[in-house]
């Protein structure tokens, strides 16, 4: 049953060969328990309807496991007993051990047959180089002490495989006790990723293994309720509807939600610049266009939906047509394709914009590529209108975008625009949206900052220590 407090997951990472294996939800929490330190939260259900007291808590004994613990006892691959000292010290920010460990699963990630298989995983691996480790926890500098923040439950969305690794590694590296709930519709890329964190875990400190967790499981309140209450922090990647969903099941008292709802993107191009620009540089940033928009089916949070051209009508003509034949050679270059179904929901999807008068023309350059030219640039459509479809409109100065921006709006990836223009138009906004203005090319390109949120920083907790 779905609120049977038993309920079991499967436990990914780190997983006992062949397979993973069912772990119930309290031996899991267990696990944690000393690790974390998370007082009587942990293994704790919240009231759920109809039920009379506080809940009860969940130990392990109920499981039929004894305590304390051992983590081989639950098949998880690692015969370190939990709470017996094992893993040696416990994790502190900027530990060590697990900048080794990440830095080991980020070489492999760049081995060039891998990347050139899968190219997110070579972004992802530059990510995670000892330098940027280094900066990442250089940058959290201050008179306070930063310490962990405890036990840290990250749900993260199906459609970029990517995304839970960025968020975990981070987490990680503030010396956090994790739990990844991978969805079962992950990708292949997801299995790869797993695959190699193994190849990096054999190598690694044991207090990896016995800190960090990302499991698997179908829908289920139960373990999703069972999860959040034993947390000191939630992180929520998804859309509107899934971030109010999880919402449902409270958190401890003391804990916190970091939430990254829907969002959307779009491209500000100066068409001047664009027709001034080398026949070497307009290669270039259409690659850089065609990476941000397709690698994902353009279902990225901030993947561009719409390119806003800025100049005059007959610039903006010219630059669109040309930029659109570049991007189309690009596209056919890298062999991106779109499939049948993909192709008639695109054409459902952008007729529907023409019959509602918001599109003045639609073209189609095969199944792979679509434009929407709009009436009016605030008619720009946040929703997906399917993987390669593009709406274009003009604007007369970039000042002009400050009142078509909405909340939602996360990433403007731009060409032709100086630094002093971007950050006026950032003033000019006075954050009623877009987080993010970084050149065309790099939208895709994950940063410590995501969303306007600091993560290393929502990853520690402050101490105040004074004499």
């Amino acid at each position: 049953m779905d609120d049977d407090p038993g309920l079991a997951l499967d436990v990914r990472f780190p997983a006992a060969a062949p397979a993973p294996m069912p772990v119930p939800v309290p031996v899991l929490l267990a696990q944690m328990r000393d690790e974390v330190g998370a007082g009587d939260a942990v293994g704790r259900v919240p009231p759920q309807a109809g039920d009379e007291g506080e809940g009860s808590p969940l130990e392990a004994s109920e499981t039929g496991v004894g305590s304390p613990l051992k983590v081989s006892e639950t098949a998880v691959g690692s015969s370190l007993e939990v709470g017996d000292g094992g893993v040696g010290l416990p994790l502190e920010v900027g530990d060590e051990r697990v900048r080794e460990f990440l830095a080991a699963f980020g070489r492999r990630l760049l081995r060039p047959s891998l990347a050139r298989r899968h190219p997110e995983l070579g972004s992802l691996g530059f990510f995670l180089r000892p330098s940027e480790l280094a900066r990442t926890v250089e940058a959290l500098g201050g008179p306070h002490i930063r310490v962990p923040r405890g036990l840290v439950f990250h749900i993260p969305p199906a459609n970029v495989d990517t995304v839970f690794v960025y968020s975990w590694a981070l987490s990680a590296l503030m010396g956090n006790r994790n739990i990844v709930r991978l969805s079962p519709r992950a990708g292949a890329v997801a299995g790869v990723i797993l695959d190699t964190l193994h190849e990096a875990l054999a190598e690694a400190d044991p207090v990896i293994g016995a800190t960090q967790r990302i499991v698997s499981y179908d829908r289920s309140d139960a373990v999703t309720a069972a999860l959040s209450a034993a947390c000191d922090l939630r992180v929520v990647w998804g859309g509107d509807r899934s971030v109010r969903e999880i919402r449902r099941h409270p958190l401890a008292p003391h804990a916190r939600d970091l939430a990254f709802p829907d969002r959307s993107s779009f491209a500000v191009v100066r068409a001047a610049a664009w027709l001034g620009a080398t026949r070497a540089a307009r290669v270039i940033v259409a690659e850089g266009f065609v990476n941000d928009g397709y690698w994902f089916d353009q279902a990225a949070c901030s993947s561009p939906r719409t390119v806003f051209w800025v100049g005059s009508r007959d610039d903006c003509d010219s630059a669109r047509a040309d930029f659109t034949d570049h991007v189309e050679r690009v596209v056919a270059g890298h062999g991106w394709t779109v499939d049948a179904a993909m192709a008639v929901e695109k054409r459902v999807a952008t007729y529907g914009l023409a019959a509602d008068g918001v599109a003045e023309r639609v073209e189609f350059r095969g199944n792979a590529l679509a434009n929407v030219i709009l009436t009016d640039a605030a008619a720009a459509p946040r929703s997906w209108l399917g993987a390669g479809t593009f709406a274009h409109a003009r604007l007369g100065g970039l000042a002009e975008l400050v009142p078509v921006v909405e909340r939602r709006d996360q990433t403007m990836t731009h060409f032709g625009f100086g630094r002093d223009e971007l950050e006026e138009l950032a003033r000019g906004l006075a954050g009623r949206g877009v987080d993010r203005m970084v050149p065309v090319g790099s939208a895709l390109s994950f940063h410590r900052v995501w969303d306007g949120v600091d993560l290393p920083v929502e990853f520690t907790r402050l101490v105040t220590v004074t004499s």
